[in-house]
Formats: C-alpha cells, structure tokens, sequence
C-alpha cells in the first residue's frame, strides 16, 4: 500500500503534466491564426522644424494614426504594443529609426482606433538631415501572449517628406 506522500506525488506530477501539455497546445495554437493587421497614418501639420542649438535637427508632428490589429487577438493573447517609428537613411546611417508614438492594446476591443495627436516622443536628427528627406512611417507590433513566445511583425507606409525649409 502507498502511503499519502507518495500518492500526493502521483497526483502533483501528474496535474503538472497536463498542465504543461495544454500550454505547449495553446502556444501551437496560436500559429494557426493569419493576422491581416491595416494601418493608415496622416500627417496634419508639420508643428515644428528647426535647428537646434547643437546643430541637430527637431521637427513636431500633428498625426492622424488610423489602424485595425483585431486580427492580431486570439484566445491566448494577452496584449498587444504598438509603436510608431519614422524610419529613414542619411549618408552615415543605413537606417535610421525615431519612435513618435506607442501604446498598449489590452483587448480586441480597443484594438480598432483612430487618433489625432502630436508625436508623443521628440523627432530628432543627429545632425542636419532632415530637410527635405523622405521617409517611411512604420507601425510595429509586439503580441504578447498568456502563454508561449512573443510575436513581433512591422506594416511599412511608404511615401512622407519633410519641407525643405526649416519653420
């Protein structure tokens, strides 16, 4: 006959185990969703552009960010971060990447918006060179999961250019 420890054991490794299989199941779950993520941003007006006293270049932006990451969702997300990024090229830099907004998705619910807003982080240039350069807005994502690994993916919106004067 098995005393109580041993039967505890038994019962403890065995919840366990199942416990580990069903989030192996629910991660391989989530490989099964396709998400198809739109995205459109405008800019409304270019609040800003000057020369700082370091030389550098800063511009402010009024922005019209529009997107749809429901798709993103599944039963086993938990949250989602998204961030917008201007991302461009100078002579000593390949790529060049500033974060002008961010946020935190909580539910499939909020992850439909439309918002005007300034850029929440400061657009600047280490050096002079953004007049008149054209540039990309990219909106990332990171899927943050109960279970399993994180998944991150990009949607490129080509086709922005700053003035060529400095206001």
């Amino acid at each position: 006959m098995h005393s109580f420890g041993y039967r505890a054991n038994a019962l403890l490794t065995f919840s366990l185990t199942i416990l580990a299989l069903m989030c192996a199941m629910a991660s391989l779950s989530d490989n099964l969703n396709s998400p198809s993520p739109t995205a459109s941003v405008q800019i409304l007006n270019v609040n800003r552009f000057q020369k700082k006293s370091s030389g550098d270049d800063e511009v402010g932006l009024t922005l019209d960010i529009s997107a749809d990451l429901q798709s993103l969702f599944t039963w086993n997300t938990k949250q989602v971060f998204a961030f917008l990024a201007a991302e461009y090229s100078t002579p000593k830099n390949s790529i060049n990447q500033v974060s002008l907004w961010d946020g935190i998705i909580p539910a499939k619910e909020d992850a439909k918006f439309s918002i005007k807003t300034k850029n929440k982080y400061r657009f600047i240039d280490q050096g002079s060179n953004l007049r008149g350069r054209d540039f990309n807005m990219t909106l990332h994502w990171h899927v943050m999961p109960k279970t399993g690994k994180m998944f991150a993916d990009k949607l490129v919106l080509p086709g922005f250019r700053l003035p060529e004067s400095y206001r």
